[in-house]
């Protein structure tokens, strides 16, 4: 397999190690900072499960699709913020030259319906998702360490199409010691993540806390229950689904396992904001009030932590 990488943060860069380990040719798309670090010191997967290294020779990095060769990729690995989808696409697209006939492009991303940005361009028989709920950070610019693990990579498609074509990645990844498996029911299992994302992220953010903080004090439950409540009004008010039977069952799953997996992590909007970086709230909570709006729901507390986090992002320096 040959593999091209497009955004070598935490996610990117653990993945594309888990890859190398299996004998794929990775490629890494970074700025010229992250390139230079990648070059001179190579790449590590450290943190849960075997620890990966491998030498700046044992991969490529490129900062131009202008330097990359004809029908070189049969997959792309998308780990950009979803910031920067328009972008992505859109180069994707200029230099589709780089792509064998039968490439897929496979997102790894927090959020629902990145897909469409890249459908613009491609066919839905080209363009898939991943569920990834395995925390990655990034120490240094050449390291990714797996900081919390509860659940399996999930990969498919939002667009109903085959995935059979995703198996030689679920199984190069699993090899590589985290679980992964395909689904024919990745819309509920994406949702399922943003009751998770958007309960956490903009209040751990805005409080400055991590995520098993959030469930000691009383008030953030009574804030998270909240946005739980709304987020699955829209989700029934639209065509979408989740895993579970009802907001009760989340919420049970949600306090007993799904933070206390996570308890120590911070999470990525927070990260983002203590860098003056733009976050994925647009793809998060954002989401959340779009569909609200589409579909007449009313979502007062989803709103007002996007107008939040969207306030602390406008007052950057």
């Amino acid at each position: 397999m040959n593999i091209l990488i497009d955004g070598s943060g935490a996610v990117g860069l653990g993945l594309g190690s888990s890859m190398i380990s299996q004998n794929a040719k990775v490629s890494f798309y970074a700025s010229s900072k992250t390139a230079e670090a990648l070059k001179e010191n190579g790449i590590k997967r450290i943190g849960l499960f075997n620890h990966l290294s491998f030498k700046p020779s044992e991969f490529e990095v490129y900062t131009n699709y202008k330097d990359i060769d004809n029908s070189k990729f049969d997959y792309v690995f998308i780990c950009s913020k979803t910031i920067a989808n328009d972008d992505i696409s859109k180069r994707l697209n200029k230099y589709r030259n780089i792509l064998k006939d039968d490439f897929k492009i496979i997102i790894f991303q927090n959020g629902f319906g990145n897909d469409e940005p890249y459908l613009r361009f491609f066919n839905k028989s080209q363009v898939f998702c991943a569920r990834v709920i395995t925390g990655f950070s990034r120490p240094e610019r050449n390291i990714s360490e797996i900081t919390v693990y509860t659940e399996p990579i999930v990969l498919g498609s939002l667009q109903n199409q085959d995935c059979s074509c995703l198996a030689p990645i679920s199984e190069a990844i699993t090899k590589s010691d985290i679980q992964c498996e395909i689904t024919d029911n990745l819309s509920s299992y994406l949702w399922d993540k943003m009751l998770y994302n958007c309960a956490l992220n903009p209040l751990g953010a805005i409080l400055s806390v991590n995520y098993g903080k959030l469930t000691e004090n009383q008030y953030t439950i009574n804030i998270m229950n909240k946005i739980i409540n709304e987020i699955f009004n829209v989700i029934h008010a639209s065509p979408y689904h989740t895993n579970w039977k009802n907001k009760e069952e989340y919420k049970n799953i949600f306090y007993s396992k799904l933070v206390p997996d996570t308890y120590d992590h911070y999470s990525s909007t927070y990260q983002d904001i203590q860098k003056k970086n733009k976050t994925e709230i647009d793809s998060l909570n954002g989401k959340v009030v779009d569909l609200a709006n589409k579909y007449n729901i009313k979502v007062p507390v989803n709103e007002i932590l996007y107008n939040m986090i969207k306030a602390i992002e406008s007052n950057y320096k």
